[in-house]
């Protein structure tokens, strides 16, 4: 019998009708094999949660006492409608009514001191998914299905970067056997809380952006599932946003390289990091649709034969300054490339892309605008002798960039795979401010204007394999 983990997000366990949908796919999933269960908070609790800690930290005595009565008589709302049995609702009731508990206590103590820890910050924050688990436990017991809610705390083992913590495998593979074999072993579905982890010590953590997806991943190589499931909103990955480009489609087969890359230049689709476990141990991925569970969606495998020069997915990252800095004195000049990095890193600046010139004569690179500013003066600051003696011209920046780029195994070794790109974008009036190849050869990227982007993607698009 395989094993399949199941991940459902926010909005696929963010009501009473989601979870009854849910509880279905699981129900239908489990006639043929075994099943995990991993889940987040309900939608938007996470977010009430975070609003409590920081307000109360800020010397706010009563939004946290809000956001806790909210919280339970959202959850006590839900609970009624899916838990038939009283005995069983009560308890479920009583949980929440115990981790809410925890969070005015908390609050308080945050109110009191004045100071949000990054460790008070996880206490908080995880208990979205432990508001979660035991109704959706319960709602599947509802629904003819055995399950038992789990506490990732008793499963994940992680270092203790608080807000973002890494996973230690080799420990978290030990005890997910050990606490998810034997009710596996007894046909029962464990439910577990996304997000959340704790150290060796038993400490909570929870696992940043992506936590949950990251849960699911980290829990399939842990059992070494024959496949992870993640349910969203759509029936798959998208060859591009639908509110760009009315023709997207879903893509049916892809390879962790390019998932990886569509990922990282802007698709809606998982955090890079979140399917390295799984990449790992060689186990596919699917993505599903919650609320149109017979669409097949979208695998993402291992081993995907290329189609030469096959253009998959176009994706965007808006919100983008193009820096250049140039100047012919830098021909020849080692260490000007790490200088100007090394300014970049000091400010803590992520870039997302870099195109330098053959020329040597002038180095681009992509990142967010708000940090544009910052960035501009770590340079100036740190190349100040080279603009002095104009052996740097300029250091300058340009806003209101996207980075539109193509995703498909074999970009770039495919000849003819430029003209087709660049036509189609001269044909559309486009112009273009850097390219850039990923080194995966999976993805070629261009900077455009924003006024240009819808454009680009829609030019681009025409580019993608028809079903």
């Amino acid at each position: 019998m395989a094993l399949h983990v199941l991940k459902f997000g926010g909005t696929s366990v963010g009501s009473p009708a989601a979870i009854r949908a849910t509880a279905e796919i699981v129900r239908g999933a489990a006639l043929a094999d075994q099943v995990v269960l991993v889940v987040s908070a309900m939608s938007g609790v996470t977010d009430a949660l975070l609003r409590a800690a920081h307000t109360a930290a800020a010397g706010d005595a009563t939004t946290y006492a809000t956001v806790a009565a909210d919280l339970e008589a959202r959850h006590i709302a839900s609970a009624t409608e899916l838990i038939p049995d009283a005995a069983e609702r009560n308890s479920v009731v009583a949980s929440f009514r115990r981790y809410l508990s925890d969070l005015s206590t908390l609050c308080r103590g945050l109110h009191a001191l004045g100071e949000l820890t990054p460790r008070a910050l996880d206490t908080i924050g995880s208990l979205g998914e432990r508001l979660n688990a035991p109704q959706v436990a319960a709602a599947l017991r509802a629904a003819g299905v055995a399950a038992q809610a789990v506490d990732a705390t008793e499963v994940i083992v992680t270092n203790d970067r608080f807000g973002d913590a890494t996973p230690d495998m080799e420990r978290t593979t030990t005890q997910a056997r050990e606490r998810l074999g034997p009710l596996l072993a007894q046909g029962q579905i464990p439910v577990i809380t996304g997000f959340v982890g704790a150290t060796a010590s038993g400490i909570t953590t929870t696992l940043g952006r992506g936590g949950s997806d990251y849960s699911a991943a980290i829990i399939g190589a842990a059992l070494q599932a024959d496949e992870v499931i993640f349910y969203k909103e759509v029936d798959g990955v998208m060859t591009a946003d639908p509110r760009q480009v009315a023709e997207a489609r879903v893509v049916p087969l892809l390879s962790y390289d390019e998932i990886g890359e569509l990922a990282y230049f802007g698709a809606k689709v998982l955090h890079p990091r979140t399917i390295q476990p799984l990449i790992d141990r060689g186990i596919a991925v699917r993505f599903k649709n919650t609320f149109n569970p017979s669409h097949p969606g979208s695998v993402v495998a291992a081993k995907v034969a290329p189609l030469p020069g096959t253009i998959k997915a176009v994706t965007a990252i808006r919100g983008l300054s193009l820096v250049t800095v140039a100047g012919r004195g830098m021909l020849g000049v080692p260490g000007i490339a790490a200088r100007t990095f090394g300014a970049v890193a000091r400010v803590n600046a992520s870039v997302l892309m870099i195109s330098q010139a053959s020329s040597e004569q002038s180095i681009c690179f992509a990142l967010p605008t708000a940090i544009t500013p910052a960035v501009l003066e770590a340079l100036r600051h740190d190349l100040a002798s080279e603009l002095e003696r104009r052996d740097i011209t300029g250091v300058f920046a340009e806003d209101d960039m996207v980075i539109v780029t193509v995703v498909g195994a074999g970009l770039r070794g495919t000849p003819g795979v430029g003209a087709r790109i660049f036509g189609v974008t001269g044909e559309a009036s486009i112009n273009i401010h850097a390219i850039a190849l990923g080194s995966s050869e999976c993805s070629i990227s261009l900077v455009v204007t924003a006024r240009d982007a819808d454009a680009a993607v829609r030019a681009l698009h025409t580019l993608t394999l028809s079903d």
